[in-house]
């Protein structure tokens, strides 16, 4: 089957984040939403039918999990990232940021510290301040081809007795890395050594581009298995963020019997109704087939913007991503203070993006932007972008 990436879907009014708290985040409700990490092409046919079907049935009580559920996550897995897991490794998140929180409050003690590589997603400083927990910065060092590495030296550093937990971005985000695993076996010796306990966000890890493969961190070594756990859902993959169907990955027996029981006697482990239906219906054949079309697409999305920005905006430099739809904007060419670049993208091109500095100090003279749209939206933005600054 072929799928049709282009269609307009009116997302207004339905309680979408994306479009319905563009007033309240952005102070108007006329822009072209490009920021918030979901996609405005229509969940799959295959998903949208899965749950309907459940939906025929008229009591929506407490739910199971499925038998094949933990079996059908695994093969998928193992099919995709070449790394084998058990069963009884994983369990039910609500949802990836909370289950950030979850361990945070589990294995990192109040006056204890945790470690974080901007410019990187923000709910990773948020959360851990959030819950009173220190947060250290190892900032990532910005490469001449705008990619970024891990500042070892620097880890070394920064990295006291108090510090109890580092957590990883796996693709990264907001720059779309695919971290290699020489990287990741360097990192998970470091923390091993010294006791840091690694969460690894691989909530990406389905959407590698352009031929780069995505490597699990807790795959590259025993060392990164016995130190870590790892996150993951189908929800960015196949657009069903708003069903909450994560699951976390822990090889490590003494972190589970630490982890698992006190997710148990808080009924944090236990999924909602349409969890597990929609995990399943994504995870089969139909799921591979629509994932692959929808990569296709991006990437197309993708070079469209880098051909732009080199042919009309050339202060503007796409770091192309290895991974995810996510598209890293460096603005540090236009000369201009990020109030001024915000006010730039928000009250002259109109375009609701990412600032780049809530991804740290480091993303300053930054903007993220999110690819997911048909492509006649992301042309129309393009143009409006483009209009604006030569406005200036």
């Amino acid at each position: 089957m072929t799928y049709n990436f282009d269609q307009l879907i009116n997302r207004r009014g339905t309680g979408a984040l994306k479009c319905d708290a563009l007033q309240v985040r952005y102070g108007r409700p006329d822009l072209t939403p490009l920021w918030v990490a979901d996609m405005d092409f229509a969940t799959p046919d295959f998903i949208v039918e899965a749950l309907r079907k459940r939906m025929e049935h008229p009591i929506f009580g407490y739910t199971i999990m499925p038998e094949e559920y933990w079996p059908t996550v695994k093969q998928w897995i193992a099919d995709h990232h070449g790394w084998q897991v058990e069963c009884d490794w994983m369990t039910y998140i609500p949802g990836i940021v909370k289950g950030i929180g979850l361990a945070v409050n589990c294995f990192v003690k109040p006056d204890e510290k945790v470690i974080i590589q901007p410019p990187v997603y923000h709910p990773f400083r948020l959360t851990p301040q959030g819950n009173g927990r220190e947060v250290v910065f190892n900032p990532l060092i910005e490469q001449p081809d705008g990619t970024y590495a891990m500042d070892f030296e620097n880890l070394a550093q920064v990295a006291d007795e108090k510090c109890r937990m580092l957590i990883l971005s796996n693709p990264h985000n907001p720059a779309g890395l695919t971290w290699d695993a020489e990287t990741l076996r360097r990192l998970a010796h470091f923390c091993a050594s010294r006791g840091i306990l690694v969460i690894s966000d691989e909530i990406h890890c389905d959407m590698a581009l352009y031929g780069h493969k995505h490597i699990p961190f807790a795959s590259v070594s025993e060392e990164a298995a016995q130190c870590s756990i790892t996150f993951g859902a189908p929800s960015k993959t196949f657009n069903i963020a708003g069903i909450v169907s994560s699951y976390a990955i822990v090889p490590n027996a003494d972190l589970r019997n630490r982890f698992y029981p006190w997710l148990s006697a808080n009924e944090l482990n236990d999924p909602t109704l349409f969890a597990p239906i929609a995990t399943l219906a994504a995870f089969s054949k139909e799921g591979e087939a629509w994932r692959q079309q929808m990569l296709r697409y991006v990437e197309g999305n993708i070079d469209y913007v880098i051909d732009f920005c080199a042919s009309h905006i050339p202060a503007i430099k796409p770091l192309r991503p290895q991974a995810s739809f996510l598209v890293w904007l460096d603005c540090r060419g236009l000369g201009l203070t990020q109030p001024q670049l915000v006010d730039l993208f928000v009250n002259k091109a109109k375009l609701a993006l990412n600032d780049g500095q809530m991804f740290g100090k480091e993303g300053i003279g930054f903007m993220r932007l999110n690819v997911a749209s048909p492509r006649q939206v992301l042309e129309q933005a393009m143009q409006q972008l483009a209009a604006a600054i030569a406005q200036q």
